[in-house]
């Protein structure tokens, strides 16, 4: 059985219908199993290997930074050779005129920007994604951090990669990006709401708006979009609601259990307001 070009016979399916496919396991060994040429979109979030017992702050408390054992550190080369191997195996599973985002901060991101070089990527563009409401620096011994970086990248540079401009310059957006002009590299979006967060929680969940700006900038309708770092399933969720394909890849079952109860949340409600406008409709 194939999905989107992509053979699924020897992956761990947790889920598959015509347009969303889940896999429960290691990412590196499921995009071994996936057909080369075969993913229009890759969004990565992977861990940032923050996990180090130091303490952080959330809803006004001190909470420990910690998230999982997925996010500790194997040290610096440790951390590097897993980076090169994932980013190995997203550039096979890419088209040739496919397109990567990867999310870090400065524990990571260099590490990704300089895999993505080294693996003969071609950076496009680095977004730096502002927080308004970030979390205050509790040692007062440092700047706040008040945002994430993404690096956008295309499998070969001489392909003509997929960017929706127009949509882009009329995204009703923030401050810094007025709607009608050209869009630019520093994005104002807040910390995910908790109305996002009813079906539960991830420590790393990134919010709808980001990726509904990531996912419309890269694709067109019908396109296959990857998250080898499936989490909550915000990648997936946003593909499905845009007609996009989805293929989600996570360790965690609780994630998936998540991801799957956020899907169906959908679903849900897009009946409703199918009902309902069927009832309004004369």
């Amino acid at each position: 059985m194939s999905f989107g070009g992509i053979c699924i016979e020897d992956c761990k399916r947790y889920y598959f219908d015509e347009n969303i496919t889940l896999f429960q396991g290691d990412c590196l060994e499921v995009l071994q199993k996936l057909d080369e040429n075969s993913v229009d979109l890759i969004f990565a979030d992977p861990p940032y290997n923050l996990s180090n017992g130091g303490l952080t702050c959330k809803a006004g408390k001190f909470v420990s930074v910690n998230k999982g054992n997925w996010d500790k550190s194997r040290g610096v080369m440790g951390d590097f050779n897993f980076t090169v191997l994932w980013l190995k195996e997203c550039r096979r599973v890419l088209k040739p005129n496919g397109t990567i985002w990867v999310s870090g901060t400065h524990h990571n991101i260099h590490q990704v920007g300089f895999a993505l070089q080294t693996l003969k990527f071609h950076l496009m563009n680095e977004i730096v994604w502002f927080k308004p409401n970030a979390s205050p620096n509790l040692s007062c011994r440092y700047f706040t951090h008040s945002h994430e970086t993404l690096i956008w990248a295309k499998k070969e540079k001489s392909e003509k990669h997929k960017f929706n401009y127009p949509l882009m310059r009329f995204w009703d957006s923030d401050l810094l990006n007025k709607k009608g002009k050209q869009m630019r590299s520093v994005w104002t979006i807040p910390l995910t709401p908790l109305k996002e967060k009813t079906a539960g929680k991830h420590p790393t969940q990134k919010p709808i708006e980001l990726l509904k700006r990531i996912i419309t900038a890269s694709t067109d309708e019908g396109a296959v979009v990857l998250d080898p770092f499936n989490g909550s399933g915000t990648t997936g969720v946003v593909a499905n609601m845009l007609g996009r394909k989805y293929i989600g890849i996570e360790k965690e079952k609780e994630y998936l259990d998540l991801t799957l109860k956020r899907l169906n949340a959908q679903k849900e409600q897009a009946v409703c307001s199918l009902e309902s406008f069927s009832v309004s409709t004369p």
